[in-house]
């Protein structure tokens, strides 16, 4: 169970936009859903999204379980920059998220790089995330400026 305690700074705005930024919870829609859910209450007691805060709230967040899947290769075509025995760099194309997860099982770079690779990758960043290092969001690739 984590707890945060609305500051001054947070009074008067909406609940699901401030957790949204500073509890570490993926977006707002899943900061409603929880809210939904009544895994997020507001002393101890069920909120809509749009309740605004108050200085010295307590806001409790129930914790969900984090839902490992197994990442399964895939041949999805790669632009691929450069690559060596140690290292591979890809132009990621604009719309293709990086790691499965809600939403995205399959059809993600980390699935592609899996097929590719076939097993060779570091285990940093455990069997979701399998030695891929990057610094992109979906919608960003080597040829847009929005990242």
């Amino acid at each position: 169970m984590k707890k945060i305690i609305a500051n001054n700074k947070m009074q008067g705005k909406r609940i699901d936009k401030i957790l949204s930024e500073i509890a570490e919870l993926s977006s707002r829609a899943t900061v409603q859903r929880l809210i939904d859910e009544e895994k997020i209450l507001v002393n101890n007691k069920k909120v809509k999204a749009s309740y605004k805060l108050q200085e010295n709230d307590i806001i409790t967040i129930e914790e969900e379980e984090k839902k490992l899947s197994e990442l399964k290769p895939q041949e999805i075509p790669l632009d691929i920059i450069y690559e060596d025995s140690d290292i591979i760099v890809i132009n990621k194309p604009k719309g293709m998220v990086v790691h499965p997860g809600n939403g995205n099982p399959e059809g993600t770079l980390a699935n592609a790089v899996m097929a590719k690779c076939k097993g060779s990758l570091s285990g940093i960043g455990g069997e979701i995330r399998p030695g891929i290092v990057h610094r992109l969001d979906k919608d960003t690739s080597r040829n847009n400026n929005s990242g």
